[in-house]
């Protein structure tokens, strides 16, 4: 799919942007690859560790229409990972948050419209499924944003697509990367938000695949989510640092119990597939498409009405030795 073709990555020099054009140019043969972020210095240190000559450096800001749209031609793929993502930054900061979720998101969809790009998959979040704090309620209009864009591209190519899933292991959001920084610095304690505390768990690298996947699998409209396991809070720290105690210090501003990634609300545009959930549009397109029967041709069926994807009843939970294998990938 992507030989010979051009990918631009918003935000492409964040962790899932690295290593999804790591994983681009190890398995496909793109003719291009375009880096769109506003960081100079990481852009700088990205050409450093890959010098491919397919690569492209693009300074921009999300928040930029016009630059995007200069970005964007020629464009044949677009992957929108650029966000502001931390939870209490953004309860404290919302207009910034706002101009860069949702403006950004609005921006994006007109140049990848303007410049008649093939597919576009935007990042979204489990922080947007039913939201409590800011940033999952910009990623929820991020998100609506995508999937009307469908209805309004006309006589253009464009197609918009949505990938939802919860905490990537070691990411600079993990909670994983601040208890390392403190087994190494010799703390006495591990401190615990909530001991109910339950999240989805996620590799980078089965994030970047399942939305390579999803450009193979979409009509566009479509919200997919990876069925994934969960863990407990308390697991991961005696994982991490069996011999450690707990501090309890309570739930950050904004921040869940627990991870949802369905909502009983949408479970009567959920369907199911082997190995992961397409959330269908609730909105009628122009053209009407059939979704139980992916552009791959495999089929799946709709959930019973009143289902919920949460991480506290995830019927698949890591154990402590499993989540010390999977911590080792990430």
């Amino acid at each position: 799919m992507f030989n010979d073709r051009s990918v631009l990555v918003t935000g492409g020099t964040g962790s899932f942007g690295r290593r999804f054009i790591r994983t681009l140019l190890k398995q496909h043969n793109p003719r291009r690859v375009v880096v769109f972020s506003r960081d100079e210095l990481k852009q700088y240190e990205m050409q450093q560790d890959f010098d491919d000559p397919r690569m492209r450096f693009f300074l921009g800001d999300v928040r930029d229409r016009e630059r995007l749209v200069q970005a964007m031609r020629n464009i044949d793929y677009v992957v929108h990972a650029a966000a502001l993502k931390q939870v209490p930054a953004a309860e404290y900061n919302p207009t910034e948050c706002i101009r860069t979720n949702v403006n950004g998101a609005e921006n994006v969809i007109h140049a990848a419209i303007e410049n008649g790009v093939g597919k576009v998959i935007a990042l979204s979040t489990d922080k947007a499924a039913s939201p409590v704090n800011l940033y999952g309620a910009t990623k929820l209009l991020s998100d609506k944003l995508f999937i009307a864009a469908n209805n309004i591209t006309g006589n253009h190519p464009t197609r918009f697509a949505v990938v939802r899933y919860g905490n990537v292991v070691g990411s600079r959001g993990s909670v994983v990367p601040l208890f390392k920084r403190l087994i190494d610095s010799g703390a006495k304690d591990l401190p615990i938000t909530d001991a109910r505390m339950t999240r989805f768990w996620i590799t980078l690298q089965q994030g970047v695949d399942f939305v390579v996947q999803g450009f193979g699998r979409m009509y566009g409209g479509e919200l997919f989510v990876p069925k994934i396991p969960s863990v407990r809070i308390t697991d991961l720290a005696a994982a991490m640092a069996p011999q450690l105690p707990h501090r309890i210090i309570g739930i950050r501003p904004g921040e869940k119990l627990h991870e949802l990634m369905i909502s009983r609300d949408d479970s009567l545009h959920t369907l199911e597939f082997s190995d992961h959930y397409v959330i269908t549009p609730s909105i009628r397109f122009i053209e009407d498409r059939e979704y139980s029967t992916n552009a791959l041709g495999i089929s799946g069926t709709l959930v019973d009405a009143g289902f919920k994807y949460s991480s506290d009843i995830n019927p698949h939970f890591l154990n402590i030795p499993e989540i010390g294998k999977l911590n080792e990938l990430a």
